[in-house]
């Protein structure tokens, strides 16, 4: 199955979602995930700012930086990205790290086993700003994604909260629900925790 999740590594359940997504492909599932960065940085800009992908690097809000390091292992070297993308995840969830810092998105990467001179290079080159750029507009513009993670199949998506880490048979249930367009909407009134 084809489909697309949405990311920032600023937000938990993106990281519940992205983790169970890794999880299910790991273990075997027949599923294609494409992994497209939202920015919850710029959806919070007031009306007028300057985008955040055309900020120069000492004015990036913290996440950006990330989900450039993310995309540059993206494009250069797809099949590392899964675990770099846990990693760049844990950065802030586990770590309580700062998602700005180049040191700590250097040793993420790293840890993946992706050169992180190489992503080095292709952020500075301003390859996943325009990235960025173009596939945050167009989650937008085309599919009406205003927050992460979204899920997108074909021309339906959906903005989920999976409570769960990275469990990949909560993702199942969303990826069957997607196709149901007679429910357009479903939450919770109250958590039971």
């Amino acid at each position: 199955m084809d489909f697309t999740i949405t990311f920032d590594y600023l937000c938990p359940f993106a990281r519940n979602a992205n983790e169970a997504a890794v999880a299910g492909v790991r273990e075997g599932r027949q599923w294609r995930p494409r992994y497209a960065p939202f920015s919850l940085s710029q959806v919070h800009l007031e009306p007028g700012e300057q985008p955040v992908w055309s900020r120069p690097d000492d004015g990036l809000p913290s996440g950006v930086p990330a989900l450039l390091w993310g995309l540059a292992v993206r494009e250069a070297s797809p099949d590392r990205f899964p675990e770099a993308h846990l990693r760049l995840f844990a950065v802030r969830h586990d770590r309580g790290d700062d998602l700005g810092d180049r040191r700590v998105l250097r040793e993420a990467v790293a840890a993946a086993g992706v050169d992180a001179d190489q992503i080095a290079a292709a952020v500075a080159a301003g390859g996943p700003r325009r990235i960025l750029a173009d596939e945050h507009t167009s989650l937008a513009e085309r599919h009406g994604v205003f927050g992460v993670p979204t899920v997108i199949t074909g021309d339906e998506a959906v903005f989920i909260r999976l409570m769960e880490r990275g469990d990949p048979d909560d993702l199942a249930r969303v990826l069957d629900l997607v196709s149901w367009t007679d429910l357009n909407e479903l939450k919770r009134t109250r958590i039971p925790r």
